[in-house]
């Protein structure tokens, strides 16, 4: 299996990475910081017009026929560029709320464990919820990450919303949950390679003793080790973003859960002191790494699906009992 991307592939990265440089740069990042602009209804209705929401419906439908490797592609350089907001949601429900595709509707999920959603109080609907129900109120509660606001919603709300899985994970788990928690990793996976860019650009402008700070072999370790993890994980959130395997998609969001909060945390070290400044946009990638760990499947959810696919596997090569003769 070839996972190698082809020419159209490279040019859709490359053309949503123009995108966010131009519309979502480092200036309109922190002007979101300053004025507590969580949604850019602007920047929103942009990416609809641009096919981010409506990139895996089909074209008869309005949208742009791709799969979810390019959906992939697309998410890891939001990640990339800390486009906050109910992305991955907003994605999930295009063609099945009005406006998601085209932008114009933001759309959250009941995607965090403990009753908590991200983003409902900007949101026009709840993937999930029942068509026609206005999005259920909660209690403002604090959030780690300045643009991602959470509001916790009752338990009870959350494990009756169609098809969602619940606090108590009664209720089945739809194919978009899976989907969701795939589109949360490559999101992770592109702020674990642009940590990467921000320590090495860093570490060979930084100067001590004389030398660039770069030039010591604790900070190449950390750089290097740094590379290794989002590499790993790259390969793990294309590879199923190909086979759709659900055991893969749990492999590939704990990788890049990992690869995002370590990552962040190494990047801050490189930076000494200068990486823990509000001027600086480590933290930010850092704040993000947690909520996203949390999103659509834990750490502790993956592990359980991975442990289930791993039993299944050795009971189907187990040599069956012989016959009594």
């Amino acid at each position: 299996m070839d996972f190698r991307l082809t020419e159209d592939q490279r040019d859709l990265r490359a053309g949503v990475r123009e995108l966010l440089a131009g519309r979502y740069g480092r200036e309109a990042l922190r002007a979101s910081l300053d004025t507590g602009t969580t949604v850019d209804r602007g920047l929103w209705r942009e990416l609809g017009d641009a096919g981010f929401f409506a990139l895996r419906l089909p074209e008869a439908e309005g949208g742009v026929g791709l799969g979810l490797p390019e959906a992939v592609l697309v998410f890891e350089e939001a990640g990339r560029a800390l486009v906050p907001g109910p992305l991955v949601a907003t994605h999930l429900a295009a063609g099945t709320v009005p406006g998601a595709a085209e932008g114009s509707a933001v759309v959250t999920a009941y995607d965090l464990a403990d009753g908590l959603v991200a983003h409902l109080a900007e949101s026009d609907a709840v993937l999930g919820a029942d068509s026609g129900t206005p999005p259920p109120t909660g209690t403002a509660t604090a959030s780690v990450d300045p643009l991602t606001p959470l509001h916790r919603v009752a338990a009870a709300g959350v494990a009756g919303a169609a098809g969602v899985e619940g606090a108590a994970g009664t209720a089945p788990a739809p194919v978009y949950r899976r989907e969701g928690a795939l589109l949360t990793a490559a999101l992770q996976l592109g702020s674990a390679l642009r940590t990467v860019e921000l320590a090495v650009a860093y570490a060979g402008e930084r100067e001590q003793f004389g030398q660039p700070i770069g030039a010591f072999q604790a900070v190449k370790h950390l750089c290097a080790q740094m590379l290794v993890r989002a590499e790993v994980a790259r390969t793990a959130v294309y590879a199923a973003a190909v086979t759709g395997v659900p055991a893969e998609t749990a492999a590939a969001k704990l990788l890049a859960d990992e690869a995002a909060v370590r990552n962040a945390r190494d990047c801050l070290q490189v930076h000494g002191g200068m990486g823990f400044t509000w001027e600086a946009d480590v933290h930010l990638h850092l704040k993000r790494a947690w909520v996203r760990a949390e999103q659509w499947c834990t750490a502790a959810e993956c592990e359980e699906l991975l442990a289930a696919d791993l039993l299944a596997a050795e009971l189907l090569t187990e040599d069956p009992p012989a016959a009594d003769t």
